[in-house]
């Protein structure tokens, strides 16, 4: 853990979606120099799910060492955003600090992704830190020693990043161009950089996008507070940085990073956004295209002109290994109790060797699985190479890491697709 140095004592900080998660951890960090912090958030009253509102929050900055000013901001709303600029110049005498938190995810395909949720992952993300920005920056550029903050990642074009949550991606993006154009607009007044986790990390969203059990493969929030708090302490000459939180603090001397796991000695999960450094060969022929063995056989079996599934017949006779055996060795794997715990049809499009359709079918009695489309529709359907899928099902690949890295595509009932990566880990042994 990063020690606190005493720098911030005084400084205000403006901080986007500080009522829970990421922001809080920041605010309490700098809490414990003395700084004054504005809880800029929407959560006024209980979430029935989320933990925390804005002025649980400030009572947890008061009694860690901070001033805390309390203020229901929908970053979405420019008046509000206006309003609590001016109540923290007026209780604090300006402004030092804006972290750009607020953030709204939707890992959904583009017809997917319903026109509402476009609607307000732009405007939260891009739109809410650039109007927040543009409404601090006149605050900033009086203080000693300004700072911009964006929770934005480096912007990563290989493709992989962009197809299974294009919407998703083009917001996120939309942050870290602020922090290239502003970085460079206000170079010498106002530092602006971004700040972007190695892994990923437990908050209340990945609970509910990974599910129970996902916090073993997360650090704590901690390791972005303290990341946060090493860039703020920085001189102003200090702009224009994508930074990884990691990174940052080895050079800043930490060594011990089990500090900030759940699970210390658990693997962890990358963020999305950075390339797995183990695994670039199979990134490489995601980003370039099809495998030498597809562009020798002129594309994958089932594919039509642009990728799309043709309508063709399935083989008469299931493809040899190891997909097909993998199958076989779920098939009598299958029990009674899988399926009255699961209730849930998967089918699997498979591209690559072996490619085509397959199924496990945990809700029919008896369950099943093989070759070709389950007998009844599918509640999930997953999409991704071959080999992933062996690596998958033999406990080499897990199914939430393929997802997080763009090897796996879910379309369907997320909460079953989870089921499903609990049952693998009861299988593995026989596969």
């Amino acid at each position: 853990m990063l020690p606190n140095t005493g720098k911030l004592a005084g400084c205000t900080l403006f901080i986007t979606g500080a009522s829970r998660g990421i922001g809080k951890a920041i605010a309490l960090k700098a809490a414990k120099d003395g700084a004054n912090i504005v809880i800029a958030a929407k959560t006024a009253e209980p979430h029935p799910t989320l933990p925390g509102t804005i002025y649980t929050a400030a009572a947890e900055i008061e009694a860690a060492g901070g001033k805390a000013l309390p203020c229901i901001v929908n970053v979405r709303e420019e008046q509000q955003i206006i309003n609590a600029v001016e109540k923290a110049v007026k209780t604090f005498g300006g402004i030092d600090i804006l972290v750009n938190n607020a953030s709204a995810i939707s890992l959904t395909g583009t017809l997917e992704t319903e026109t509402k949720k476009v609607n307000l992952m732009m405007d939260v993300n891009v739109r809410g830190t650039y109007l927040t920005s543009k409404t601090c920056l006149p605050y900033l550029r009086k203080s000693r020693n300004p700072h911009i903050l964006n929770l934005s990642p480096p912007m990563n074009l290989n493709p992989m990043w962009f197809k299974n949550h294009c919407a998703y991606t083009i917001s996120k993006y939309g942050m870290s161009m602020c922090v290239l154009g502003m970085a460079e607009e206000f170079r010498g007044e106002v530092a602006v950089n971004a700040l972007w986790p190695k892994t990923a990390i437990h908050t209340a969203a990945m609970d509910m996008l990974g599910g129970s059990g996902i916090e073993k493969q997360c650090r704590k929030t901690d390791i972005l507070a303290d990341a946060a708090y090493c860039i703020l302490t920085k001189p102003k000459s200090f702009t224009g940085n994508f930074i990884i939180d990691e990174v940052l603090l080895k050079e800043e001397g930490v060594k011990d990073f089990d500090v900030y796991a759940i699970a210390p000695g658990h693997p962890l999960m990358p963020d999305f956004f950075l390339d797995v450094e183990t695994d670039m060969t199979a990134m490489k022929q995601e980003r370039y295209g099809a495998s030498q063995e597809e562009k020798r056989s002129g594309g994958s079996q089932g594919e039509g002109p642009g990728g799309a599934q043709a309508d063709m017949e399935p083989a008469p006779t299931k493809p040899p290994s190891p997909v097909a055996e993998t199958f076989r060795v779920i098939q009598g794997a299958v029990s009674v109790e899988h399926v009255r715990s699961t209730q849930g049809v998967f089918q699997f499009e498979l591209s690559g060797d072996e490619g085509g359709t397959w199924y496990i079918d945990l809700k029919t009695e008896g369950g099943s699985a093989g070759f070709g489309k389950p007998p009844v529709t599918a509640d999930v359907v997953m999409s991704m190479s071959s080999a992933d899928f062996v690596k998958m099902f033999t406990g080499k690949l897990k199914p939430t890491l393929a997802f997080m890295s763009g090897k796996l595509r879910i379309k369907g009932n997320m909460a079953l697709a989870i089921k499903l990566e609990k049952m693998l880990t009861q299988l593995n042994s026989k596969l």
